[in-house]
């Protein structure tokens, strides 16, 4: 996949065989935990939804590339904010120690860091279920925004969005998309009744600390969203 700054991308990928890959409420926590760890240092997260076989994010790229260590330090505290959530005051603490990764190149990129994702939940999951090989296919796919052609946020200031218009159809067609997916699926019946995606936060049913919801309303020039 190639990003470049500033843009919206559409990414998505699927279980292998289309397989299930997530087997638990626990999985699809665990999920979540590592989307915010190793994805919000490159940008912010407009809508997600992750369904059993497959996951969609609308994401928001900031930057392509970031320094390993800093990505490291941001990976290791939402590590024992996880830690912390999941066991109390029982949890194993995380040292910041960045050796083996600066020992590395000093720059990571947004692919690799995905790659990380997928792998070390595929891991995690393999030791749970006494399974082996790979969950999800070898390629993770992206749009920019919701078609093939390159639809580009280009601002002179925080508050401006000159080539990517508010209330577009790209924009909003895929945001709606990633929600309606457990509906279409025939899981809810409404989207709002998934767990698993950002569509409670935006319908102010839930607040979370994954999505930027107010950069999401006003990339869309939404005051609120429909259910």
């Amino acid at each position: 996949m190639q990003f470049q700054n500033n843009q919206i991308y559409h990414i998505y990928n699927q279980g292998n065989n289309r397989q299930t890959v997530y087997f638990s409420d626990e999985n699809y926590k665990y999920f979540l935990w590592k989307m915010r760890a190793y994805l919000l240092p490159f940008g912010d997260m407009i809508a997600y939804c992750l369904m059993p076989n497959h996951f969609h994010w609308l994401f928001y790229v900031r930057q392509t590339e970031i320094k390993r260590e800093i990505l490291r330090s941001h990976v290791n505290y939402i590590e024992n904010m996880r830690r912390k959530d999941k066991y109390g005051r029982d949890a194993k603490i995380v040292t910041n120690d960045n050796s083996s990764y600066i020992s590395k190149s000093e720059m990571i990129n947004l692919n690799e860091a995905i790659g990380i994702i997928e792998r070390t939940y595929t891991q995690a999951i393999n030791k749970e279920l006494d399974r082996s090989g790979s969950l999800f296919r070898k390629e993770c796919k992206a749009k920019d925004g919701w078609i093939d052609d390159f639809v580009t946020i280009e601002y002179s200031d925080i508050k401006r969005y000159n080539n990517f218009k508010k209330s577009t159809d790209y924009l909003y067609n895929c945001f709606n998309y990633i929600h309606n997916n457990p509906v279409s699926a025939n899981l809810t019946v409404k989207d709002i009744d998934w767990e698993y995606s950002s569509a409670q936060e935006y319908a102010g049913l839930r607040t979370g600390l994954l999505c930027n919801i107010e950069l999401g309303k006003e990339l869309m020039g939404i005051d609120s969203i429909q259910t």
